[in-house]
C-alpha cells in the first residue's frame, strides 16, 4: 500500500463509502504476510517512499519468486533484487519481466521510473575492477528515480581523468565515490565539490589492502568535509541514501 491508497482509503470514509471498522480492517492487514521462510513487509513504502528492497543472497530463486509475488498481489509494481546471481534471474525471468544487470548483480521487476530528483548523482569510479559496485549503485539509482552521470576509471593515479570532469562533480547533487586500494578518491572528490559525498570502499586491492579494509578506514579518516561512508562493496546501499538526497523536497 503505497501514500495513494491510503489517501483513497480515507476519502472512501469520509464521503461514507466504506465504515470505519472496514477501513482499520484493510490497515490492519496490511503491515506484513508472514510466508513462513520470510515476513514480507507490504508498508514499507507507505513509511520509506519505496516497496522493500529483496536481498537475493542466500535465496533460491523459487524463494525470491514467492516474496515478488506477495508484494506484487499488495500492490508493489516496481520490485529490486540485490545480489541476484545470473542463473536465478534466469529463473525468475519465466515468472515476471525482470531487468538484469549482470554485472551489478541486480535486478527490477518492472519499468524504471522517469527521473524526478532535484538533480543529478554522479558515480566516481576508481578504477574499471571498481564497476560492478558503481553498476549496483547506478542500477538502484535508476531505479529509485534519480539521473545518473557515471565516471569511470577516473582514479587518483591519473588524477588528470578525474580533473577533466570538474564539471560534472561540481555541479552534482550528490557524487558517490567509489574506490579500492588506498581508497583516496573521496579525499580528492570531497574537495572539489559542495555537495554531499558517498564514499563506497570496494575490495579490490593486494594483500595490504584487507579485502577492502584499508579503503575503509582511509575514507573513515577522510579531511574532507561532508564525506560519509558506506560498508565495503555496499553500492546499493550508497545508492539508495543518495536518491534519498536527491528527494529531499520532492514529492513522491
Amino acid at each position: 500500500m503505497d501514500n495513494t491508497s491510503v489517501y483513497d482509503l480515507l476519502k472512501k470514509v469520509s464521503e461514507k463509502e466504506m465504515s470505519v471498522e472496514d477501513a482499520a480492517l484493510i490497515l490492519k492487514k496490511e503491515p506484513f504476510e508472514d510466508i513462513g521462510f520470510a515476513k514480507v513487509d507490504t508498508h514499507r513504502k507507505l513509511r520509506q517512499g519505496y516497496a522493500e528492497v529483496i536481498y537475493g543472497a542466500g535465496k533460491s530463486a523459487e524463494q525470491i519468486i514467492e516474496i515478488c509475488r506477495k508484494m506484487a498481489s499488495a500492490g508493489d509494481t516496481n520490485i529490486l533484487i540485490t545480489k541476484l546471481s545470473k542463473e536465478k534471474a534466469d529463473v525468475i525471468e519465466k515468472e515476471f519481466h525482470l531487468e538484469y544487470n549482470e554485472m551489478g548483480e541486480i535486478g527490477l521487476i518492472g519499468q524504471k521510473p522517469t527521473p524526478n530528483g532535484v538533480g543529478e548523482v554522479v558515480i566516481a569510479v576508481a578504477g574499471t575492477s571498481d564497476i560492478p559496485v558503481a553498476e549496483e549503485a547506478a542500477f538502484t539509482l535508476e531505479a529509485l528515480g534519480s539521473e545518473v552521470v557515471r565516471l569511470y576509471d577516473v582514479g587518483v593515479a591519473g588524477i588528470h581523468r578525474l580533473l577533466s570532469c570538474v564539471d560534472d562533480i561540481m555541479t552534482a547533487s550528490v557524487v558517490i565515490a567509489i574506490a579500492g586500494m588506498e581508497g583516496a578518491l573521496a579525499s580528492v572528490v570531497g574537495g572539489l565539490c559542495d555537495c554531499p559525498v558517498i564514499a563506497v570502499p570496494t575490495s579490490v586491492g593486494y594483500g595490504a589492502s584487507f579485502d577492502g579494509l584499508s579503503a575503509l578506514l582511509s575514507m573513515l579518516n577522510s579531511c574532507a568535509s561532508g564525506v560519509s561512508v558506506v560498508n565495503i562493496d555496499n553500492g546499493f546501499g550508497a545508492a539508495y541514501q543518495a536518491n534519498m538526497i536527491n528527494h529531499i523536497g520532492v514529492d513522491r
